[in-house]
């Protein structure tokens, strides 16, 4: 008979009448253990997604809409992390927002022959993310803006994005790193 701890303790199969699974199963949007930061990177891409779709980054409202409905989706408890979340990702979209153009030059100079406005909406938006933390958060790592934007994407965009959004990155941060103009400000 197995129990919980044949598991643990290196068990090699598992029970014949457990089925296991053919695909990567999609893991809900937040869990208990996530950090606040990578939740709020990845609702600040929603929030972002959310207005490159609608064309309201402008409109009066628009944010405090967003988070109503996050709010009202019962998907994000009202606890600790979702509110640090919640800071961070408005702290995000403010940078992108005030910044927009000097992001959106940065992508479409490293993104080689692919017009920015073609890229998919949610990886034009996991970039300016990114990029926006690259530039304006200087406690951030770079190598670490790039790989949670790579994560990210897997939860929601294309397979194929990872390779994408990671040779744009890479060059958008060598560039800063190597450009005195290019220096991180908080």
């Amino acid at each position: 008979m197995n129990t919980d701890n044949d598991f643990d303790n290196g068990a090699e199969s598992a029970p014949a009448d457990r089925e296991r699974p053919s695909k990567k199963q999609h893991l809900p949007q937040f869990q208990p253990h996530q950090h606040f930061k990578r939740l709020g990177r990845e609702l600040a891409m929603q929030y972002l997604f959310e207005c490159d779709i609608r064309s309201s980054v402008t409109e009066p409202g628009t944010m405090d809409d967003f988070w109503t409905q996050a709010e009202e989706s019962g998907e994000f408890p009202d606890n600790r992390v979702f509110r640090r979340a919640r800071a961070f990702a408005e702290l995000l979209i403010g940078h992108v927002q005030a910044n927009d153009d000097v992001i959106t030059d940065y992508l479409s100079r490293f993104s080689e022959k692919w017009d920015v406005e073609r890229m998919s909406t949610v990886d034009r938006n996991i970039m300016k993310v990114a990029v926006a933390e690259m530039l304006y958060c200087a406690d951030i790592p770079h190598l670490v803006s790039i790989d949670e934007a790579i994560e990210i994407s897997k939860d929601f965009s294309d397979e194929r994005s990872g390779v994408f959004i990671n040779g744009i990155l890479n060059g958008i941060k060598n560039e800063i790193e190597q450009n005195a103009s290019g220096r991180r400000t908080e």
